[in-house]
């Protein structure tokens, strides 16, 4: 367990400033892990994005470490940035450590989410090494007595490229201030030169994981800490009309926390929090009247419609329609769903009772949330610290923010560091959702089978600037901007194949029913889902190999190579003709193909998938998938296989699996059996086919493979057993309920 002082972070942090270098978090090589407690930063270090030391720190021992506003969530987004660092400084990569999302010692480089830990986190520390690079050459020329042009660097030191003695970064620089600024223009090592960049490094943390050693917030201990457990509502938007507190007098040291409608139980033992959460007699009142669940896609018609938005809109898609020969229509559901993290939120927080205030959180956002909290709770900016500490998965924003707003609560009220736990059905009853999605789409095609019209609707709940309301200070009645946004939604609902005219509106919903945010691709999955089922709709009724269908309405290079490549490594069959009838069997095996051009600006992915179906109880059972991704230059071919094996299983579980259920007071699904995932024996067998273009832009992969996943499914049931489903997730009733609805297709 971490154990953290704080007179020990003072007595270290002056120790550190005398010796000039720096203990960081995280090693490279075996399974030691540096404690949490190590990441206190010497005074005076820089955050200014513009200075290089806001980003590295050359050491003594000629070793590096890079400060990172951006945070691994189990990305292996460490092992990449060590290497993009370790490139420019002519290091290896082993020599390079990375400290990350700790807003005491790490510049803000904004929150990690829609893949920009590299995009932006990545290449902004890569610019910051190449221009500590040209400091350093620049250093070197007059004590080697050559011109900067004639010097390289090469495994740590600066030599003459000639030949003939250099010198090391720990002479030149070691455990001093690089005191250079970022130059955007500084030259980047080209892919010709590279030595750490696409090699396959290792992830670091994984060892610790592996072997039940690695720190999690969780792990997180503060001397005098008290545990908390939050008392929820008993229905949505429920006051509290009173408490019992005599109810927990028998339970040792446990106490109640109210705050306005906010209540919780602190005790100095966490079991005793548990027992006392469970004990206290609370009355609650005026509860919310929801839509449920299983009326959301209806709701999403009729309810109210803040404004129409037009996405794209290409010459008149409704002008064109019915001059097509042949027309197609269908609507596509994809519901609430939970991020579902395996651990509960967590997060500690210590408000010393001058405002000091250091909150340990697994947040994807450690700036934002440490002006958002100070804000908020009144508490000084200038003192207020975040320091990231890893959860159990993240997949956007979940609990964990909420989490943190509870401890800080708390710990201000009672004045002693508190450690918050959420409970399995807290983190699935309380945690903001991803939004539903209902899509109507249509398409028509002329004698020639090409595409002349194409529209698509939406109903989304409409994006309000602000931060999300944290339950905490609601409950407490605190002022906060009550944002809402769950990303950008509305991206990918035209087709990636040439169109004549192209038409996609979003109705934006004034009104939700739960609170929402960000979930792993958001909106993107649901809506390639949508245009992926409708192309193999249209493939199927022209006669048409879905695969060479795609193929014949693409121009781009890039992407028709990495449709082949799918197609090649699947070794798929052309199936020009599929689904005339329904058939039955047990089971049935079918074949699938999606494409998508993430964002319709970034990865290629192309995947084909086989599944079977067991038509007698509507289980699908995928058992191979096959994917082609093109994500531009890759920093770390393992590390980028994990990620996209990582995002294809867990679509796979949300295509097949995953609803968040509610009635008209509350959330339903609260526990593994009402929010079931993908099982072990369930996961199928996943190829990956990197396709590395080094002089290309990076871009990122922590989202991009899952966007084809829930279409490769529904088109290979179809090529299976010849009914289309559109409404996910994919369980055994609704299978079982499309094959009865065909006609002459019972049992």
């Amino acid at each position: 367990m971490t154990r953290i002082n704080s007179l020990d972070l003072l007595s270290r942090r002056d120790l550190l400033k005398a010796g000039g270098a720096l203990v960081v978090t995280f090693a490279f090589a075996g399974l030691r892990t540096e404690p949490l407690e190590a990441q206190a930063p010497p005074t005076g270090k820089p955050l200014d994005p513009g200075e290089v030391d806001s980003f590295i720190a050359i050491h003594a021992d000629g070793t590096a470490t890079i400060y990172s506003g951006k945070v691994d969530v189990g990305t292996g987004l460490r092992i990449a940035v060590a290497q993009m660092a370790a490139e420019e400084l002519g290091l290896a990569a082993t020599a390079v450590t990375v400290v990350d999302g700790d807003t005491g010692i790490c510049p803000d480089q904004g929150g990690t989410g829609g893949s920009n830990g590299l995009t932006r986190g990545g290449t902004e520390v890569r610019q910051a090494a190449a221009s500590a690079r040209q400091a350093l050459l620049a250093m070197a020329a007059p004590r080697l007595n050559r011109p900067v042009a004639d010097l390289v660097i090469v495994g740590g030191q600066v030599r003459p490229s000639a030949g003939g003695d250099g010198i090391s970064f720990a002479e030149l620089i070691g455990g001093r201030r690089i005191a250079a600024k970022v130059d955007p223009k500084a030259p980047l090592r080209k892919p010709a030169e590279y030595t750490q960049v696409g090699k396959a490094y290792a992830r670091p943390d994984v060892p610790a994981k592996c072997t039940a050693r690695h720190e999690y917030v969780h792990d997180v201990k503060v001397p005098g800490m008290l545990h908390a457990r939050v008392i929820r509502p008993a229905a949505v938007g429920a006051t509290l009309a009173s408490v019992d507190e005599a109810s927990i007098a028998a339970i040792p040291g446990a106490r109640v926390v109210r705050v306005g409608d906010f209540l919780a139980v602190v005790a100095p033992r966490e079991w005793a929090a548990v027992r006392a959460a469970a004990a206290l007699k609370a009355n609650w009142a005026n509860a919310q009247n929801l839509p449920a669940s299983a009326e959301l896609a209806q709701w999403s018609r009729t309810t109210t419609v803040e404004r129409d938005q037009a996405v794209v809109t290409v010459g008149d898609a409704k002008a064109a329609m019915p001059q097509a020969s042949k027309t197609f229509a269908a609507s596509y559901y994809w519901p609430m769903q939970a991020h579902a993290s395996l651990g509960p939120s967590c997060a500690v927080a210590d408000v010393k009772p001058d405002g000091t205030t250091t909150v340990w959180s697994a947040s994807q956002g450690t700036h934002g949330l440490r002006q958002n909290l100070a804000k908020i709770f009144g508490l000084p900016l200038d003192k207020f610290r975040v320091v990231f500490a890893e959860g159990s998965g993240s997949y956007g924003t979940n609990g964990g923010d909420y989490a943190a707003a509870d401890a800080v609560l708390i710990s201000k009220t009672v004045g002693r560091p508190v450690r918050v736990q959420w409970s399995r059905a807290d983190e699935h009853g309380w945690a903001p959702k991803g939004p539903a999605q209902l899509l109507d789409l249509r398409a028509g095609v002329n004698g020639a089978g090409h595409i002349t019209a194409w529209e698509a609707e939406m109903w989304l709940p409409a994006n309000r600037p602000g931060t999300r309301a944290f339950l905490a200070a609601d409950a407490a009645g605190l002022a906060q901007e009550n944002g809402r946004n769950a990303g950008l939604l509305s991206q990918n609902g035209d087709p990636a194949y040439a169109a004549d005219n192209v038409s996609v509106v979003v109705h934006q919903l004034r009104d939700y029913p739960l609170p929402i945010s960000n979930i792993r691709a958001p909106g993107k999955i649901a809506n390639v889902f949508a245009v992926e089922a409708m192309t193999d709709e249209i493939a199927t009724g022209l006669g048409v190999d879905p695969v060479q269908f795609r193929l014949d309405r693409l121009k781009d290079p890039r992407a028709i190579d990495t449709i082949r490549r799918a197609a090649e490594a699947f070794k798929w069959q052309p199936r020009p003709a599929r689904g005339a009838t329904a058939r039955r069997g047990s089971p049935l095996v079918g074949q699938g193909f999606a494409y998508a051009r993430y964002k319709q600006n970034e990865n290629y992915v192309a995947m084909a998938m086989e599944v079977a179906v067991d038509t007698a109880t509507g289980a699908i059972d995928v058992r191979r998938v096959v994917c082609a991704h093109d994500c531009g230059l890759i920093v770390n071919p393992d590390a980028l296989k994990n990620q996209v094996e990582g995002c294809i299983v867990q679509t796979l579980s949300r295509t097949l699996h995953e609803e968040a259920t509610f009635d008209r007071s509350r959330v339903t699904s609260v526990d593994w059996a009402g929010y079931p995932v993908l099982s072990f024996p369930e996961v199928p067998s996943v190829e990956v086919v990197l396709i590395d273009r080094p002089n290309e832009p990076l871009l990122g992969a922590g989202e991009a493979a899952t966007a084809p996943v829930p279409a490769a499914v529904a088109n290979a049931v179809f090529d299976a057993v010849g009914v289309r489903l559109r409404t996910v997730p994919f369980t055994r009733a609704r299978v079982r309920a499309a094959l009865e609805a065909l006609p002459g297709q019972r049992a």
